[in-house]
C-alpha cells in the first residue's frame, strides 16, 4: 500500500504545477462558451435571464452579458492580470444568485430552499465556478512580488 502512495504522491506533486493552469483554461473556456452562445442567440437561459433583470430590456442585456462572458473568458485564457479578472469573474458569478431572489419560485420546489429545481442546481453549481475564480485569483503572483523575487536571484 505504501508504494501506491508514494507513486501517487509523485503524480500528485507533478499535477500541482499544472492545477491552476488547467483551472484557469477551463474556466476560460467556459465562459467564452457560453457567453458565446448568448452572443449568438442561442442560449437556454435568455428567458431566466430575461426574466431574472425584467427591469433592462432583454435582447440587449443578454447580448451584452454574453460579449462580458467572452471578455472574461479570453482574459482568463491569456492569463494576464489574473486577480482582476478572477474578481469580475467572481463578482459576475455572484450576481447569477439574483434568480435564487427574484425567481424563488422558478429555483425551488415547493418553496423549500433545499429541494432545488434543474434551474436552481443550475444557479448553484456556481459556488464551485466561484472557488474555482477565488483559486486562480490566489495563486496570481502581483508583479511587483515577482519582480522582488527576481531581484533577490
Amino acid at each position: 500500500m505504501t508504494s501506491f502512495s508514494s507513486r501517487l504522491d509523485v503524480h500528485a506533486n507533478s499535477l500541482r504545477a499544472l492545477s491552476v493552469p488547467l483551472l484557469r483554461g477551463s474556466l476560460g473556456v467556459v465562459f467564452v462558451w457560453f457567453g458565446a452562445l448568448k452572443v449568438a442567440g442561442a442560449t437556454p437561459v435568455a428567458d431566466l435571464v430575461a426574466r431574472t433583470v425584467p427591469w433592462l430590456d432583454p435582447g440587449t442585456f443578454v447580448l451584452l452579458l454574453g460579449v462580458v462572458e467572452v471578455v472574461l473568458g479570453m482574459a482568463l485564457v491569456a492569463g494576464r492580470r489574473l486577480r482582476w479578472v478572477a474578481l469580475l469573474v467572481v463578482l459576475h458569478l455572484c450576481g447569477t444568485f439574483l434568480t435564487l431572489v427574484v425567481q424563488p419560485t422558478v429555483a425551488f420546489r415547493t418553496g423549500n430552499p433545499l429541494l432545488l429545481t434543474m434551474t436552481g442546481e443550475f444557479v448553484v453549481k456556481n459556488l464551485v465556478l466561484i472557488t474555482a475564480a477565488l483559486a486562480v485569483m490566489s495563486a496570481d503572483t502581483p508583479v511587483r512580488q515577482r519582480v522582488a523575487q527576481a531581484r533577490q536571484r
